[in-house]
């Protein structure tokens, strides 16, 4: 792991770019580290997507037992524009470093936090399998996994976008949470 090199960022992606056919979609250099925590946070799908669809967002929590799941990535710097106008940076999204827990190790990495929030907005159906599937891929607490499965989420009237969204799901082999 270089983390000291200069030409890579930390990410940490909590949301659909968790799956790895969806982050190397947006930026191919995407290289995940493995599974991360951020304590003292929660998870929320009330950020205000473009699609009038909610997205997930973290939140900071009290309760004890506060804490988000997601994956690490490298990213090369060159590629960092990309990611950013692909989440909405400045649009929707701010970006935060954060403390990480990670392989035991205490580290920061950035993350886009919601600044566009629309609370009675659901997810897509499409949207939360993607989240899912990266939950999965990467090995998630199974019990993390879960509360995923089961937040509710609507359908996409775009059978177009609904499909073309699906099939990353399909495009990497999911491990069983």
């Amino acid at each position: 792991m270089n983390i000291g090199t200069p030409a890579i960022v930390l990410n940490f992606a909590y949301g659909s770019n968790m799956l790895l056919a969806r982050i190397r979609e947006r930026v191919p250099s995407a290289r995940p580290l493995g599974v991360a925590a951020l304590h003292g946070h929660r998870l929320a799908w009330h950020k205000a997507g473009r699609d009038g669809s909610g997205k997930c967002d973290v939140v900071r929590s009290h309760a004890a037992d506060a804490v988000v799941f997601g994956v690490l990535y490298e990213i090369a710097v060159a590629e960092k524009p990309i990611l950013d106008a692909a989440e909405g940076l400045g649009a929707g999204y701010d970006e935060k470093r954060v403390p990480l827990q990670h392989k035991a190790v205490l580290l920061s990495a950035s993350l886009y936090q919601a600044t566009r929030i629309e609370s009675s907005w659901q997810p897509y159906s499409w949207y939360k399998a993607l989240v899912v599937a990266g939950a999965r891929e990467h090995g998630l607490p199974s019990s993390y996994v879960a509360a995923l499965e089961g937040v509710a989420a609507i359908d996409d009237g775009d059978r177009d976008r609904h499909a073309r969204h699906l099939a990353l799901t399909r495009a990497t082999p999911l491990r069983q949470a």
